[in-house]
């Protein structure tokens, strides 16, 4: 079992506190108006924790993949669209420019992204190109000191208010290459476009962009194609955190459900009184220490900054499947309340399905974990 230093039960605490006392209220507000919670991101920034896992020379808290866990899974339990809006703060985005950015990279972008100035945005699915990375089709071509973009993608979120994005692109179009690398494109670039906000099940919107001779100066390049490998890696952390949401999210329902159970009387007793509702929330328990613990495995024993690809894969597919499981338990226990916008239960449930979709989906993570076992 792995266990918390006081540092980071100070952290889990804190974060906890934040989004109890300012984010768990207004969640389904958040929503239904589809406003970026820029209110809540300065929050953080104010508190430290939305620069945790920036290096402190960098202006953030020096923290590691599991502070990042602590952090996000306290903000899925109150309020999904904070969570997802921080994840890219806490998450890849930053940290593969931490890891693999040029020190003026690191120096231009890092200390705006802790002080809560700097929204950051990754971008690798293509229309043709989901699961399937090496058939993205977005290109990068040298031109004397530029680097000359083309192409589209789908599915970005925070897109409406990123001004920087870590895209994706092939550095080549030669059968058989796998010449995939990043760049950093700013918001205002020429030939850069974002289009519409397409509203999801769970509250934020996601964006398609498109490049059309857009122009970056070289040392706007993160990775090469030589780098690709690197970028995969650092994904790992990356899926840690999809989990940790995860989990937040299995947890808050399960509160719900404890509270509501408590207080809801049927057939002449509490609802906490019968086995069956009983059993559920044990079932509930059970399987959210469960994944908990796979998350803070992966997350402890990242090696080189990043964890495993195996470990991460195992954590993320258990939690992502675990708090559909959950949350769907947490909606039979409302009953019929359970299916009114009033009540917890049912934004939970929606919550939950975006963890599965995003980072990877549990098919994909099933067929890695499958090859390190058979290497």
């Amino acid at each position: 079992m792995f266990d918390l230093t006081p540092e980071q039960r100070e952290i889990r605490d804190v974060a906890r506190r934040v989004a109890e006392e300012n984010f768990m209220k207004r969640n389904l507000e958040w929503e239904e108006t589809g406003e970026f919670p820029w209110a809540n991101l300065r929050l953080l920034a104010e508190t430290g924790l939305l620069g945790a896992t920036i290096p402190e020379e960098y202006g953030g808290g020096g923290g590691s993949w599991m502070e990042g866990a602590l952090i996000l899974e306290q903000l899925g339990r109150s309020c999904y669209v904070t969570a997802m809006a921080a994840l890219g703060e806490i998450g890849v985005q930053t940290q593969a420019i931490a890891a693999y950015g040029t020190e003026e990279q690191k120096r231009r972008y890092l200390p705006r992204v802790a002080a809560g100035e700097l929204i950051c945005s990754v971008s690798i699915t293509e229309a043709d190109a989901g699961s399937d990375i090496w058939a993205m089709r977005t290109t990068a071509r040298d031109d004397g000191d530029e680097v000359v973009i083309n192409g589209g993608k789908i599915f970005c979120s925070r897109a409406d208010v990123a001004g920087l994005f870590v895209v994706y692109v092939r550095f080549s179009d030669e059968p058989g290459t796998r010449p995939i690398g990043a760049v950093l494109i700013e918001r205002d670039t020429p030939g850069f476009t974002i289009g519409a906000a397409e509203r999801t099940l769970g509250g934020e919107a996601l964006y398609s962009l498109y490049f059309d001779d857009v122009r970056i100066p070289r040392s706007n390049v993160l990775v090469r194609e030589d780098g690709f490998r690197r970028m995969l890696t650092a994904f790992n952390g990356q899926r840690c955190l999809n989990a940790s949401i995860s989990i937040g999210i299995a947890q808050g329902a399960q509160d719900a459900a404890v509270a509501y159970a408590k207080e809801r009387h049927q057939g002449g007793s509490r609802l906490a009184d019968h086995q069956g509702i009983q059993w559920m929330l044990a079932d509930n328990e059970i399987e959210i220490q469960a994944a908990r613990q796979l998350v803070w495995r992966a997350a402890a024993k990242a090696s080189g900054g990043f964890p495993t690809r195996s470990e991460a894969a195992v954590a993320k597919v258990f939690a992502n499947e675990m708090a559909l499981r959950v949350t769907d338990r947490v909606v039979q226990i409302f009953g019929g309340h359970g299916w009114l916008r009033e009540f917890p239960a049912e934004r939970y449930l929606r919550w939950a399905r975006y963890g599965p979709l995003g980072g990877g989906t549990p098919q994909i993570q099933r067929n890695g974990i499958a090859r390190e076992l058979l290497r």
